[in-house]
């Protein structure tokens, strides 16, 4: 029975990769489950920085009635791997994808969370502590409109929703804190109502 049912899987696996319409599905269960790994696609700069992309995943808390104060604004945090201190998602810039899609690819692998892409945030430049290696980081905020019950690192992170002020306290990075302080900016500048409301319903 166990030797049939890995056969049946098996030959499932590989249908949705030559029949994805077929078995769209399996297509996404894929999708949501692996994380890319390896370095080979990755962009570098003319200086030879390591290019990282990554996102301040934010929500506004549920009110009785639809706000989008600072006092209600939530980010999203996640633990790094090794369980040292909390961060915002990112990572690699890849070569076969825009700057928004690589901050969105990075945010639901690691933090489990979709939305859109919306504002940049700036770019920074820091230093591996493990490798020594210069990056240059581009972050953006991300408004969610989805959170996932299975993304790839579920079991490498945890992830917590936090007001700004938890948020500012625990990040280990003085960048991320300065990416953090320009998203509250953003937020605090008059908003067409179309969006105010998107932001109170999410």
């Amino acid at each position: 029975m166990g030797l049939f049912l890995s056969k049946t899987c098996t030959d499932l696996l590989l249908f949705s990769v030559f029949f994805p319409k077929r078995f769209p599905f399996v297509s996404v269960q894929l999708a949501n489950s692996v994380s890319r790994t390896g370095r080979h696609s990755q962009r570098y700069d003319s200086k030879g920085y390591r290019l990282v992309v990554g996102c301040i995943p934010y929500r506004y808390r549920e009110t009785n009635c639809q706000s989008s104060s600072i006092e209600d604004l939530e980010v999203l945090v996640i633990s790094s791997q090794k369980g040292q201190g909390m961060m915002f998602p990112k990572g690699g810039w890849e070569t076969d994808e825009t700057v928004e899609d690589a901050a969105m690819r990075e945010t639901q692998e690691e933090a489990g969370v979709v939305g859109k892409v919306e504002n940049s945030l700036g770019n920074w430049q820091y230093k591996s502590k493990r490798q020594s290696i210069m990056h240059e980081v581009y972050m953006f905020s991300l408004l969610v409109n989805e959170q996932l019950d299975r993304w790839p690192e579920k079991n490498l992170r945890e992830r917590r929703w936090m007001t700004v002020a938890e948020a500012r306290e625990v990040c280990q990075h003085g960048w991320m804190k300065e990416a953090l302080d320009v998203l509250v900016g953003q937020q605090l500048q008059p908003q067409p109502k179309e969006e105010t409301e998107e932001k109170s319903r999410t």
